[in-house]
């Protein structure tokens, strides 16, 4: 099953009566995976499971449901900050799908975003930080996509919500798209509603209240994700009104293709096509060809994706003549609360500058 059916099915939006009792049939499988979950979370908060403190600042970036929540730029916006202040950083990420030391598409991405950041690739966190500080001298860890990874302390737990789709619908997996069960809000100590600007003001009041409601007066953060430019396989810079001067056919294997295409069409674009994969989905030159051959087809100017598809299918893309090939460049922004979060991390890397780790 493709993801955009599985969103279909698990929203409600699909009303067949095979999608509800396939959701029957989903709910009965969630349990025992959020029976599980509730177990797990009780022996860290027990003690039972361990968790290990670095002696360097420590800060987490992740999120309480699965698939497309704006982390990665998020992640990049940290770093970028923290370089900024001249620590030197590294990112621990699990990399999904790889084995240790390899690089699938998001830590290739955050590597070519932050190049003066460390990105150590391996699902043991511990182990990633001893590695950081050994052959990096790294002064501050940045846990990407960390939320749920309890092993290592954090100093700093931020918690992003994607507007969008905040809380999974509600149900854990398979049954909805969250992790745990939204009591685990309260361990966050900053939430970041992404892609604030694709709801209206009642939506994202909501959003907040029921934050609230679970995890106290916590601060809250909106950030919206903002295309500022694209480039062609040539390596040409095309702005944006450039841009929408441009038939375009978009595709993707993001965790919410629909954030995407939404934003751009925000953007002013003409979008005559789409073509959506499975979120983290290994592309094939035979794959690449399908897009090619729907975007003549749809009579499209130039086809467009992620920066995570770009770094995927770059390469395939070079082989073609037919279509002009591109990635669209997103960066966060912060539209209210930057402050109180730039103030939490200064807070977090004060309370540990000067000492050594493990």
């Amino acid at each position: 099953m493709n993801q955009t059916a599985y969103r279909n099915i698990i929203s409600g939006q699909d009303r067949r009566g095979t999608a509800g009792l396939l959701r029957l049939l989903l709910a009965g499988v969630s349990l025992p995976y959020g029976a599980a979950v509730r177990i797990r979370n009780g022996l860290y908060r027990c003690g039972i499971l361990p968790t290990r403190r670095a002696d360097v600042p420590v800060i987490s970036v992740g999120n309480i449901t699965t698939g497309g929540t704006g982390k990665t730029p998020l992640v990049i916006w940290l770093c970028r900050y923290l370089c900024q202040k001249g620590l030197r950083c590294a990112i621990l990420t699990r990399g999904y799908k790889t084995s240790v030391g390899e690089m699938s598409d998001e830590p290739a991405l955050l590597a070519k975003s932050c190049p003066d950041v460390e990105v150590v690739v391996d699902p043991d966190r511990w182990n990633g930080a001893k590695k950081a500080k050994a052959r990096f001298g790294s002064e501050v860890l940045v846990l990407d996509d960390g939320y749920q990874h309890r092993g290592v302390a954090r100093d700093l737990n931020i918690l992003a919500v994607d507007a969008t789709c905040p809380f999974g619908y509600e149900k854990l997996l398979p049954a909805g798209l969250l992790r745990e069960p939204l009591s685990g809000l309260k361990r966050a100590d900053v939430v970041v509603i992404t892609r604030f600007d694709q709801a209206d003001a009642k939506q994202i009041s909501q959003i907040e209240q029921s934050i609230r409601r679970i995890a106290g007066d916590i601060p809250i953060a909106r950030a919206v994700h903002r295309h500022t430019h694209a480039v062609s396989l040539t390596g040409q810079v095309l702005p944006l009104e450039q841009l929408k001067q441009k038939k375009l056919f978009v595709y993707c294997g993001v965790g919410n293709p629909q954030a995407f295409v939404h934003c751009l069409t925000q953007d002013g674009m003409t979008i005559v096509g789409t073509k959506f994969f499975n979120d983290h989905y290994s592309y094939s030159m035979r794959d690449v060809r399908a897009i090619t051959a729907e975007a003549r087809q749809s009579g499209a100017e130039m086809a467009v994706c992620t920066q995570k598809d770009w770094v995927k299918t770059a390469a395939f893309c070079k082989q073609m003549e037919d279509v002009v090939f591109g990635s669209l460049v997103m960066e966060l922004d912060f539209a209210a609360n930057a402050d109180i979060i730039t103030a939490l991390i200064d807070k977090a890397i004060g309370q540990k500058q000067g000492k050594t780790m493990l």
